[in-house]
């Protein structure tokens, strides 16, 4: 413990000695500290939520979601696709903002919530960071959108089909009532006959109008959605990069060490002088 005592008081005679080239050191690292914070671009960062679209009417044992949440997130993170996105906002793919969109371009998977995907991603300003999130996700529903087509295509026919059956269905029951009708004289044998297709018809009719009302269910936009935002873009007003209060911390914490070793230093070089 004497010797640490010893040691820091040598450290700040030294330092005390030597408090010009501390302090120069000091002010040359705030000084580009400074210039850093100003000269460099600063970034904004932009958040979106993309939530997967799904179609509620697929064959048993298929996924109802438009494409699995890992190829989505392969699909994002392909360079053809991201120059897609470029291309739809007029930027060329070589240009120094799309290198920051691919370099920035950040994908948190939220498999218990939807599924959702998180995405961010940086722009020098705060429009353009909106605009790489939209693009984003306007590109990713347009290719999830063709994807859907036959499903829904099948899913809506089928529903028409269901229709016509039960239209059918209802046109026969009506027949069978008016053959079961009292003021009706036919033959005993004919109106058994209408009475036991009446109870088959009823069932029929029971069973086309529970199918049309689950597929009808299943097409609404409770189980079928496209891809989409869920909420709005979020972008904060200040910017992500570069930090103020976090570059002035390490500027001067760096200015601190570097002037010690700069007062150290030359102390050395004094003494053996």
């Amino acid at each position: 413990m004497e010797q640490d005592e010893i040691y820091l008081i040598d450290l700040w005679r030294t330092l005390f000695r030597e408090w010009k080239w501390f302090a120069a050191v000091l002010i040359v690292t705030l000084a580009c500290t400074y210039a850093f914070t100003h000269l460099v671009k600063r970034q904004w960062e932009a958040t979106a939520w993309i939530l997967i679209g799904q179609v509620g009417q697929v064959p048993s044992g298929q996924d109802q979601k438009t494409e699995p949440l890992q190829r989505v997130l392969e699909r994002l993170q392909l360079v053809p696709f991201q120059n897609d996105v470029l291309k739809g906002i007029g930027l060329s793919p070589d240009s120094p903002e799309a290198q920051l969109y691919r370099g920035s371009l950040k994908l948190d998977p939220l498999p218990y919530a939807g599924p959702l995907i998180r995405l961010s991603v940086r722009a020098h300003s705060p429009q353009q960071a909106r605009q790489f999130a939209t693009a984003t996700v306007v590109e990713l529903h347009a290719v999830h959108q063709h994807f859907d087509e036959v499903p829904l295509k099948l899913a809506r026919a089928r529903l028409d089909e269901i229709q016509a059956d039960l239209q059918s269905a209802l046109a026969d029951r009506s027949r069978l009532l008016q053959i079961l009708a009292p003021e009706n004289k036919g033959d005993a044998a004919s109106k058994s006959l209408a009475s036991v297709s009446l109870a088959s018809k009823d069932e029929e009719i029971r069973k086309l109008q529970e199918a049309r009302s689950d597929l009808i269910d299943r097409l609404s936009p409770t189980y079928t959605y496209e891809t989409s935002l869920p909420w709005p873009v979020y972008v904060p007003d200040r910017q992500a990069f570069p930090n103020p209060a976090l570059m002035w911390g390490i500027g001067l914490l760096l200015g601190i060490v570097l002037g010690l070793f700069a007062a150290t230093t030359r102390s050395v070089a004094r003494r053996q002088a």
